[in-house]
């Protein structure tokens, strides 16, 4: 299965640099889903909301964005100064996006649909876990590396960027898929991933395709088919640590169905739904668009064991760390 999966990985590489893409459902570019929409939506907020009104919001995120990175006043002292600059540092190379996303058309508050009021339909499982992954996201003083999120291990990245679903970012929400007849790659800009998706003939001969239970990879087991001229990945057995830690969580028996439409020469209707009874009380369904941009993708490079995480580790521990290995 991995010899299948790495020589479509390489079949499709191949055949963006010979030409160009199929013309079924032609996904081939660079795109990004960077914007100020995100998952939810804000309580008692409607879906839809007026291009004046989207334009408000964004004013005010911008205003927030600005004060945050004001200059560091001098006279609050070393403390003060430390807080601000840390303040300023991640309102500089934040990059998520100056407005509300436009999808089909209009503009929306959130990627989530259905259920209608904007939120989660979580379990009380689904609850207790979300509330378990804020704190490990907040984790002060881990013990080792394991106590920490996915994404400060560099394994995959943050705020469910790699997918399924594939969410934005506060930067790098940027993606560049290759698509061959057998296979469609996307790379993920945030952190390194790379989502290697065997292309069947059919659903049933699709949903055949996954690999053994046992095997959970990091992005989960995900095999694709075509229907008309949108491609439909289907998801299952993702790592239970990305599973637990979300924001998506799934469970063993979750499955995640993304549906990639090439709406215009410029977007991609990326539409996806989660079934997880475990941690949901019903299915729930989101729709983003995908724009495209003039690329290319370049190396995030974040990897596992990195200075920061001996950094990380060494701020709890009295005793001085062996310094990395270098290769």
């Amino acid at each position: 299965m991995h010899l299948r999966i790495i020589s479509s990985g390489l079949a499709a590489l191949l055949a963006f640099a010979a030409g160009p893409a199929l013309a079924q459902g032609d996904l081939t570019g660079v795109w990004s889903n960077a914007s100020l929409t995100q998952l939810t939506r804000p309580p008692g907020a409607p879906l839809v909301v007026s291009e004046a009104d989207a334009a408000a919001r964004a004013a005010r995120t911008a205003a927030a964005l600005a004060a945050d990175a004001k200059p560091t006043d001098p006279g609050k002292g070393a403390l003060g100064e430390i807080a601000a600059i840390g303040q300023g540092f991640n309102s500089f190379w934040a990059d998520a996006g100056d407005s509300y996303a436009r999808v089909k058309g209009q503009f929306r508050s959130s990627w989530l649909v259905a259920p209608a009021d904007g939120q989660l339909p979580l379990t009380e499982a689904g609850r207790a876990l979300a509330r378990a992954a804020a704190i490990t996201r907040n984790r002060q003083n881990p013990d080792g590396p394991e106590q920490l999120a996915p994404n400060d291990r560099c394994i995959i990245g943050s705020r469910g960027s790699g997918g399924p679903g594939m969410l934005n970012n506060l930067y790098n929400s940027n993606y560049q898929i290759v698509q061959t007849r057998d296979a469609v790659v996307i790379v993920v800009e945030m952190a390194h991933d790379a989502r290697t998706i065997p292309v069947f003939p059919t659903r049933a001969a699709a949903q055949a395709g996954h690999g053994p239970a046992v095997l959970r990879r990091w992005l989960g087991d995900s095999t694709a088919w075509w229907e008309g001229s949108t491609l439909v990945i289907e998801t299952v057995n993702v790592n239970p640590a990305q599973g637990e830690f979300g924001p998506i969580h799934l469970s063993p028996s979750g499955r995640v169905t993304e549906r990639l439409t090439r709406a215009s020469a410029k977007q991609i209707l990326y539409e996806f739904q989660v079934e997880d009874p475990v941690y949901y009380t019903e299915t729930w369904r989101a729709e983003m668009s995908l724009n495209a941009i003039p690329g290319p993708v370049y190396e995030y490079a974040c990897h596992e064991g990195n200075y920061a995480m001996r950094g990380i580790l060494g701020a709890t521990r009295p005793e001085p760390l062996t310094p990395p290995t270098r290769y």
